[in-house]
Order: structure tokens, then C-alpha cells, then sequence
């Protein structure tokens, strides 16, 4: 109600001030229009500025002032080589004209080459350049991450926007118990990296108030920040790669550290359940590999000695097929 109200009152007094004082010599009534007519006009450009991201007005503006000094310069240079005439006039005005627009759209396609961050990459070394990768939610209430970064693998900052965390949030507040038990999982191991002298946490206020997924928010602000995606999402992994950014999943890196096994091994499991198939038992390695055992149903509870006969890798990772032949122990 606020906003209309004060609307109004710049239409009326823009109508006044050119009913009072016409531009152009027109007559009060003209403009009266006149002023009508940029009354409505200015109230168009602040309800598109509105839904205009803060950081996109300020990298515009920034390259539009830089492209009028830029042109400014250019033109100036020009003109004092060249006779001063109505060709070397046209072309200065060409440079103030041309290197203003494209200034402006520079800060609004790459406004990251505008940011103080940007900048000061040109007065690193390549050593003291940041190397960020972006948390999402799933990496966080898995919590792995956190023993990963505790070993010293994983090295630069550790972003998490504030729509992720706002995410990881409505999960904890969530009226499904499980759901509120995994997001209360999220927030303790967040609060757990924030305390790692190995790591370094930032919380980014970055967002993208016009995309409304999450998963297409981190991408953009991958891109922004040239910062790598640390996830389990296999949707995300694989459309994060199909743009160009990269990606370390952390399924990709348990499948890769599980130990490799060799038809006609020989190794020790326990038989913890029935398998499908007749005679068949199931065990599970420490990493949760699973282990389908033929001839050891009758072997349940027990622990045995089996001979690898084949490892299948499946999207989620590793099965191993042995036979049992031997005897418990």
C-alpha cells in the first residue's frame, strides 16, 4: 500500500512540475502530458530494477562508467592525432556511445570479471588463488566428508550458499522423523567442519533469487565462483559435468578405495542372511560391499572361507559372487 501510495505521488508531481514548467516550450497542458508520460516511465524502470539482482546493478554500473572512460579517453586520443573535424566528431561520439554498451553488457553477462575477487587474481600467484568447492545437501547429512577432510585430502575453502543451508534447515525442521533426523545429522557435521582446524568454512550469501531449484542454483554458482561441486546427487554429478564443472563425488571415491578382489581369491566373510537364489547366502564387506555366497545358506550366523568366482560393478558400486566349498570357522 506504501509503494502505491508513493507511486502516485510521483506521478502527480511529475505532471505538475511540467503543467508549471513545460519543456520544449510547450503549452502547460502538452506538458503536463509530458511530465504524465516520464512519471510512468520512471515507475516502469523501478519495477524492473526490482526484480534485479543487487550484484547485477553494480557490475552494469560499473561497466557502464568504465566503458564512458574508456570511450572518453579513446575518442580523446583520436581527436588530438587527427584534424579536428566533423569525421574525427562522429567517431569520438561513436567510441563514448559504443564503449558505454558494451561496458554495460559485460557487467551484465560476466559480472563476476567486476568482482574485487576477480581483480585481485591478476596480483596472485597462482599458489594464493582460491580454490572453492560448494557443498550441497546430500554431501552434508552423509557426513563422510567430514572424516575425508580430517585426513587432509580435500584442501581449499569449503563453500555452502545459504540456500543449501536454508535447505538443509526445512529438512531438520521437517514433521517426518527420519527427515529431521538426517537434517539434524547435516547440521551437526556442518557445525563439526566449522570446527576443523583442517578446513576452511565459508558461508556464501550468494543466491540466484530468479532460479528456483537448488541443484540449478549450485551450478550458477559454481560457474560464478569457478568452484568445484562435492556431492552425492547422480542427477546433479551428471548435469553438473554435462556444463563443464567438476565434480568429486564422494560414492565414486569409497567405489575407487574399496580393495580390489580377483576371481579365484580366496577371503573370509560372514554369512549374515539368504540370498535369492536356492542355497545362496549373502554376506556384507566392512564398506557394505555386497558378498553373494552359493552353497552357504546352511551357513547363516557363521563365519567362512569363500572362493571368489566373479565381481560385478553396478551404478552403486561393487557385487562379489564366491562359493563356498570349505568349512566354518
Amino acid at each position: 500500500m506504501g509503494l502505491i501510495l508513493i507511486r502516485a505521488i510521483i506521478l502527480v508531481l511529475m505532471t505538475a512540475a511540467g503543467y508549471f514548467y513545460p519543456p520544449f516550450h510547450l503549452s502547460k497542458l502538452t506538458g503536463a502530458v509530458a511530465g504524465l508520460v516520464l512519471g510512468i516511465l520512471i515507475i516502469w524502470l523501478e519495477s524492473r530494477l526490482r526484480r534485479v539482482q543487487f550484484r547485477l546493478l553494480w557490475t552494469g554500473s560499473a561497466g557502464l562508467l568504465l566503458g564512458v572512460l574508456i570511450g572518453w579517453l579513446v575518442g580523446s586520443i583520436y581527436q588530438s592525432v587527427f584534424q579536428a573535424t566533423e569525421t574525427s566528431a562522429f567517431i569520438r561520439l561513436f567510441f563514448l556511445i559504443a564503449f558505454p554498451y558494451i561496458g554495460f553488457l559485460l557487467g551484465i553477462k560476466k559480472p563476476e570479471w567486476f568482482e574485487p575477487s576477480f581483480l585481485a587474481h591478476f596480483f596472485q600467484s597462482e599458489t594464493e588463488q582460491h580454490i572453492y568447492k560448494l557443498l550441497d545437501t546430500s554431501v552434508i547429512i552423509d557426513g563422510r566428508i567430514a572424516e575425508i577432510c580430517e585426513t587432509g585430502f580435500i584442501d581449499g575453502e569449503l563453500v555452502v550458499p545459504q540456500f543449501v543451508l536454508k535447505e538443509l534447515q526445512l529438512v531438520a525442521d521437517s514433521p517426518d522423523a527420519l527427515k529431521r533426523q538426517r537434517g539434524r545429522r547435516g547440521l551437526e557435521v556442518l557445525d563439526r567442519l566449522q570446527k576443523s582446524p583442517k578446513v576452511k568454512v565459508m558461508i556464501s550469501e550468494i543466491d540466484f533469487p530468479e532460479i528456483k531449484e537448488v541443484d540449478s542454483k549450485l551450478i550458477e554458482c559454481a560457474k560464478n565462483l569457478k568452484a568445484k561441486i562435492i556431492t552425492n546427487d547422480f542427477n546433479l554429478n551428471k548435469i553438473a559435468k554435462l556444463q563443464g564443472i567438476e565434480v568429486l563425488n564422494i560414492n565414486e571415491l569409497a567405489n575407487a578405495l574399496r580393495p580390489v578382489v580377483l576371481p579365484g581369491e580366496t577371503m573370509r566373510v560372514f554369512i549374515l542372511k539368504e540370498g535369492k537364489e536356492k542355497d545362496q547366502g549373502v554376506a556384507y564387506l566392512d564398506d557394505g560391499t555386497m558378498v553373494v555366497v552359493d552353497n552357504a545358506r546352511r551357513m547363516m550366523g557363521q563365519t567362512v572361507d569363500i572362493t571368489v568366482t566373479s565381481v560385478l560393478q553396478t551404478t552403486v558400486g561393487k557385487m562379489i559372487f564366491g562359493r563356498y566349498n570349505g568349512e566354518s570357522h
